[in-house]
């Protein structure tokens, strides 16, 4: 398909022709609005950056205060790549999840900050619960999908994150 400037014809056509299909670049000048995800005829959609969660056990600091809620922000590429060259990372492939995680944490309770440290020091179940929480906001907010039921065709939503620790 070939696309034109808005507002140019093509050579051989009327000037009355319909506008040319939005290009990237005029999708790129609104990056904080997904328009290729609302419906025609609706406002589009803000993107959302920062997801509020609470562990379910909690990070316990070395005064033995509890940390529960925190907000994880969206990863970037920069946030998946600049941890390949840790060399923990590189020791041990199994790193990467508390190096990526350190760097997305925005906040838990009242720490001053949030770092690999931070997460390294967290139980098992909280750790499997942000690699769990990590995925899903990662990718499009949620691990739910729309089906049909094959005997009634009742549509309904299944999560496809993983019910136990770790699994996805």
């Amino acid at each position: 398909m070939r696309r034109t400037a808005a507002g140019a014809p093509e050579a051989g056509t009327a000037a009355a022709a319909p506008p040319a299909p939005r290009t990237a670049a005029a999708e790129a000048e609104s990056p904080l609005t997904s328009s290729a995800a609302a419906p025609t005829g609706t406002a589009p959609r803000a993107l959302r950056t920062e997801f509020p969660f609470q562990l379910p056990r909690g990070y316990v600091d070395e005064a033995g205060t509890v940390h529960r809620d925190g907000v994880m922000r969206l990863s970037t590429a920069r946030d998946e790549l600049v941890p390949l060259r840790d060399v923990r990372v590189q020791e041990n492939p199994a790193y990467l999840s508390v190096v990526l995680l350190g760097r997305v944490i925005t906040r838990l309770g009242s720490l001053p900050s949030v770092h690999d440290g931070t997460v390294e020091s967290m139980f098992a179940s909280d750790l499997a619960f942000l690699q769990d929480f990590y995925r899903q906001i990662n990718a499009e907010g949620h691990t739910r999908a729309a089906v049909e039921c094959p005997h009634c065709s009742e549509p309904f939503e299944v999560e496809l994150g993983g019910s136990r620790l770790g699994e996805s």
